[in-house]
């Protein structure tokens, strides 16, 4: 009874040391996804003072610049009955500056095609979003093209939606577009509508903080799996002057338009406005994908003030809640984090507040020599509003690429408010370069919403990449490169190689390979187009200025391309030499790889080695080897065009060219494309080879046939390649007297390098044989039109059996059919 009472004992045991295994195992999965890091791999932004990418902003940042200026005029604002010096009084401001984003009005409808009426009753807000997320993910080396139907979601802060009342004022015409025009869900609806994203679409107003709140809701939905890539940020355009007004009243705006983030002389908020965006993806898959990692997202908090001191008024405990929230979440201590973006917006309630909790987390139990570096970007831009927590973020990214940590404007003196030998918190009153620690460069952003939810987010520099880039092939990198630039209109097409020609001129360093990598590989291909073909830096500069002003440049070419989607002509025999494809198969991985698969289908038929025959240089002339070489080297330059981005929207394929035509269209399999080759190419050298010729006319079919019939019988037309080219075939002695004949009276023609006569009777000899070894085929249909040059009409691919390729090496080649039918199709690009 004992020994039973063990057993179940024991059992019992091993189940519980099992289960606690599992959970264990399970917790430690769901610690390790709740605190994957998020990698920033893409960011672009329209920020006053003309910055209007990143770029722009640092060197606003390093010059010290500040952006406030006048009202703007052409925002029908009145802008002198707006001022008055007195703050009580009605509808009016005391402040008469603000910073503004330049021409934010402005807008390329017809890039995103969206008609006249529907833009205009688009709030500003929508329109700059559109432009900044397309070099979002340009800037991140990702086509926006390519990402229509991903699970990619967008996560956009916003906050007054005054557009929306003016445009209802201003006409009828817009109805019908209102709605969609300024409704505050639509911010981030309209951005997954056009680029046809499908992952969460999230507008959210929690007034300063939407932006960084919108940041933290974009990492948990990438951590939860949700979703593969994120868009976060947000937009700010002020229509109206409402906010200049509203903080009149409350003496919460700067009269000058400047904010004093942490000053003695701070005297209020100066108003801003701008946009900025964020792609995000998990850190892993950033790696796998090859993405350029900006910063790493290591943690994140959002809270809430609830029942404190007023509805608006900051809320020193939550501040300090939230940042031990989001270094919890990062699985860091306050001594790990470098410096903070502070919300800073130079009020003189809420700066000591938020100075004050900064000072009792980040400030304590740190080195006098190691302190906590504080700053603001709002004392360069203003208070962006919904796109102030993204601008910080932006500012922190790259201050920590520079290594470098930029001051805080209009700082007489530190606020006389707080306690600054609290802690160990000092005030970026000159730029610094960062401290070095040993570690990884880290910084914190804050951001906090006059309607009391809070956001904290911890950054991280980027890890060194995981492996060197690629070297070039130096057969690759010289010589002629072709510059490749597209864009809707011709005038964006000349600003877009205004913009190259600009930042190139600033990177003397610039490697005109490179950048024809990256305008190839990471761009949209739009329709009006230019290719300048570059020998070095400065003769890129020239055809570039040349572009822009719109003049003539011996290297540059450009048009309207063609979207007629291209056909794919295979050739037929005589298009062969010795040692061709060899320079592909040392520089194309995808060609080397699909002549291994075709000489691989090849080896049951063939004795020989496809890649000895295209590399040792030996003479490909006979024809049961330059066929079977022909079919793979066909197959694997379409495969090389495929690899690039051009699909065949039909195939044509000259006489033996119609078999890799078929494999492309997926009418045949690769490996029955190379059996028909082979076995049929081996019948002709069995069989017909030595009895036969043929010969090439510049001469109409029409044209040919009222030649003397003193051979009659004996000749035939083989191939109709042109309007004025003929094929011929036949006996040998007949072609001879043809070409005879042809030379006496000046009419063009010459003997092909072959010794028997196809697409003739000559042919009939080897029916039975052909449809024998082929009778098991069974093609499929092919979304892919093939136009056939056996019967010059489009062919359903289900009739390519034994029949049909006997019949095509038997009958003459209409290629000049089988393309006017193509082209009365709409088929115009070949």
């Amino acid at each position: 009874m004992a020994s039973e009472t063990e057993e179940k004992l024991r059992y019992f045991l091993k189940r519980v040391s099992t289960d606690l295994q599992e959970t264990r195992r399970r917790l430690h999965d769901l610690e390790s996804v709740e605190g994957e890091p998020i990698a920033v791999v893409g960011m672009a932004c329209r920020y006053p003072g003309g910055a209007d990418s990143p770029e722009k902003l640092w060197r606003l940042l390093t010059e010290g610049r500040d952006t406030a200026t006048p009202f703007p005029t052409d925002r029908g604002w009145d802008v002198e009955a707006l001022y008055d010096p007195d703050p009580d009084h009605p509808g009016t401001t005391y402040g008469r500056e603000g910073c503004f984003v330049d021409d934010a009005g402005h807008f390329d409808a017809g890039f995103f095609g969206i008609g006249p009426r529907e833009a205009l009753a688009m709030d500003p807000q929508q329109r700059l979003l559109l432009e900044t997320t397309w070099e979002t993910f340009e800037r991140a080396g990702i086509d926006p093209t390519t990402l229509r139907g991903s699970s990619t979601g967008v996560f956009m802060g916003t906050g007054q939606q005054d557009y929306a009342s003016l445009v209802q004022r201003a006409t009828e015409n817009l109805e019908g577009y209102l709605l969609s025009g300024g409704a505050a869900s639509v911010i981030s609806g309209r951005l997954s509508y056009v680029f046809g994203l499908e992952g969460p679409a999230i507008t959210v107003d929690t007034a300063c903080s939407s932006s960084l709140v919108a940041l933290h809701l974009a990492t948990q939905s990438l951590r939860r799996g949700e979703t593969t890539m994120a868009l976060a940020g947000g937009a700010t355009v002020m229509a109206a002057p409402g906010m200049f007004i509203e903080f009149s009243r409350q003496r919460g705006l700067s009269p000058d338009g400047r904010c004093k983030a942490f000053a003695a002389s701070a005297n209020g908020t100066g108003w801003g406005e701008g946009v900025g965006v964020l792609l995000l993806e998990r850190l892993t898959d950033a790696q796998r994908n090859g993405h350029r990692i900006l910063a790493v997202v290591r943690g994140s908090a959002i809270n809430q003030d609830g029942a404190s001191n007023g509805l608006t008024a900051p809320n020193g405990p939550a501040q300090q809640r939230v940042i031990w929230q989001a270094l919890s979440n990062a699985r860091l201590t306050t001594d790990d984090i470098d410096a903070v973006e502070a919300h800073g917006t130079g009020t003189t309630l809420g700066d000591p507040i938020e100075a004050q909790a900064l000072l009792a987390t980040y400030g304590q139990n740190r080195p006098a020599d190691r302190p906590l570096w504080l700053g603001s970007l709002k004392s360069n831009i203003g208070h962006t509003q919904a796109a102030a927590g993204v601008a910080g973020v932006i500012k922190a990214i790259l201050a920590l690429h520079h290594g470098a940590l930029p001051k805080t404007l209009h700082v007489d003196e530190p606020t006389p408010h707080v306690d600054w030998e609290a802690g160990t918190v000092r005030l970026l009153t000159e730029q610094q370069q960062w401290p070095e620690t040993g570690r990884p460069r880290r910084a914190a952003v804050s951001s906090f919403g006059a309607s009391g939810t809070n956001a904290h987010v911890i950054l991280e520099q980027a890890p060194e990449p995981q492996a060197a880039p690629e070297e070039v092939d130096a057969t690759v990198a010289t010589g002629i490169i072709p510059i490749v630039l597209s864009a809707r209109g011709h005038r964006a097409l000349r600003a877009q190689a205004a913009r190259l020609a600009a930042y190139v001129e600033d990177r003397p360093e610039s490697d005109p390979y490179a950048i024809a990598h990256t305008l190839l590989s990471t761009r949209a291909t739009l329709e009006h187009r230019a290719v300048l073909l570059a020998r070095d830096r400065d003769h890129l500069l020239d055809a570039l200025h040349a572009l822009a002003n719109g003049g003539e440049h011996p290297s540059v070419v450009n048009g309207n391309a063609d979207h007629a989607k291209p056909v794919f002509v295979f050739p037929g025999q005589g298009s062969q030499w010795t040692g061709m494809a060899t320079d592909l198969l040392g520089t194309s991985e995808v060609f080397r790889q699909s002549i291994a698969d075709c000489e691989n289908a090849l080896t049951p038929y063939v004795e020989w080695s496809l890649t000895d025959v295209l590399t040792n240089g030996q003479s490909i002339e006979r024809v049961d080897i330059v066929q079977p070489a022909l079919f793979a080297v066909m197959v694997s330059l379409a495969r090389v065009w495929q690899s690039l981005g051009v699909q065949p929207t039909a195939v044509i394929g000259h006489s033996q060219g119609e078999i890799p035509a078929a494999v492309i269209a997926g009418a045949l399999t690769l490996q029955d494309g190379a059996r028909i080759t082979a076995l049929r190419s081996q019948a002709i050298h069995t069989t017909l080879t030595g009895h036969g010729a043929m010969a090439s006319l510049t001469l109409t079919p029409e044209a040919t046939q009222q030649l003397p019939a003193a051979w009659g019988r004996e000749l035939h037309i083989a191939a109709h390649n042109g309007p004025h080219t003929t094929v011929i075939a036949g006996n040998t002695t007949a072609i001879e007297a043809l070409l005879q004949h042809c030379e006496q009276h000046d009419i063009h023609a010459r003997r092909i390098n072959v010794d028997y006569a196809s697409h003739s009777p000559h042919v009939e000899p080897v029916r039975e044989q052909l449809r024998n070894q082929l009778r098991d085929l069974k093609p499929a249909p092919s979304d892919i039109p093939f136009y056939s040059t056996t019967t010059g009409q489009a062919l359903d691919t289900t009739h390519l059996t034994a029949d049909y390729w006997y019949t095509n090496l038997r009958q003459p080649v209409l290629l000049t059919h089988a393309t006017t039918t193509a082209l009365s199709n709409g088929h115009t690009t070949y």
